[in-house]
């Protein structure tokens, strides 16, 4: 008989960036039975939630059973969170942390769509850059993972591209499965798709007092209600209508912009975790607009 794996803190974090992947890789990681993930995405622990304790977070993993070889959760804020490393190496020492990096450009851009889905945010891109730091601070990949490597040994660290996992989702999880040693495990066709396309709110002040609820209820210690709601699709039929043809693209002028600011930290990943970013991202003059359709939003 199986029994719940009492006291067992997590083992496996995924720590971000956001909009890259972290929905998609909750949902196959929950798919997977070796594998226990909170219910919830976005925990915050550590980095909103820390003075809850360690008995509390803890508990966030009650349902993980003995045969659960990782007990994880997924939370994309902690990559760009600078006291979240030191804490991590304070209350899971051993845990593997995977990173999936994505073009600092898209990934901001991707950010502002869901701002723009909530009824949030400016009118531009731009505009929006210089108003909410955090749209290229939580591209400062460089400056992220030297704090984590200072914390953890590199080989707990995995760092993948998003581009893999967008491209081909199968390999990219062998991948991973493989770097945590557990059994590989078949992804069918849903699986393969993009979880989540570009979307726009119905109703934009009931899609934001969602959000303010959402996050209310969060601090309420109310996550796991959070997360069976966020995981509905009637949820997200009735709050929000895909954009397809109809969805933004970046303008070239503003991706370059915002590469020439984050290119240094581009430069610090290529040099000390052996990834040639700037040529799978084709940063060396490919002007061509990105339409988005998510698979992390």
């Amino acid at each position: 008989m199986t029994v719940p794996a009492v006291g067992r803190l997590p083992n496996l974090a995924y720590i971000g960036p956001d909009k890259a992947g972290s929905s998609w890789l909750h949902t196959m990681l929950d798919h997977h039975p070796q594998v226990y993930v909170t219910e919830a995405k976005d925990l915050y622990f550590f980095d909103r939630f820390y003075h809850r304790g360690k008995d509390w977070y803890a508990r966030q993993f009650g349902g993980a059973l003995e045969h659960h070889r990782y007990i994880g959760e997924v939370c994309p804020d902690y990559l760009a969170c600078p006291k979240a490393p030191a804490r991590m190496q304070e209350v899971i020492p051993r845990a593997r942390l995977v990173v999936t990096l994505r073009d600092p450009a898209s990934r901001a851009f991707s950010s502002y769509l869901y701002m723009r889905k909530h009824g949030e945010g400016p009118p531009t891109f731009r505009e929006a850059l210089h108003s909410f730091p955090d749209l290229l601070d939580h591209g400062r990949y460089g400056t992220q993972l030297a704090r984590y490597a200072a914390h953890f040994p590199r080989d707990q660290i995995f760092v993948g591209l998003f581009d893999d996992l967008r491209d081909d989702p199968q390999v990219f999880f062998d991948g991973l499965t493989d770097w945590l040693g557990l059994d590989r495990l078949a992804l069918s066709e849903e699986d393969r798709q993009a979880q989540l396309s570009a979307s726009r709110a119905r109703v934009p002040l009931l899609a934001w007092l969602v959000r303010y609820a959402a996050n209310w209820v969060r601090v309420h210690d109310g996550a796991r209600a959070v997360g069976r709601v966020k995981r509905s699709p009637l949820v997200h039929r009735v709050l929000y209508t895909p954009m397809g043809e109809k969805t933004p693209s970046m303008e070239p002028q503003d991706r370059d912009w915002v590469r020439e600011q984050l290119l240094n930290e581009v430069l610090i990943v290529e040099r000390d975790w052996g990834l040639p970013l700037r040529e799978r991202w084709g940063w060396a003059g490919d002007r061509e607009s990105t339409g988005e359709r998510e698979r992390g939003a």
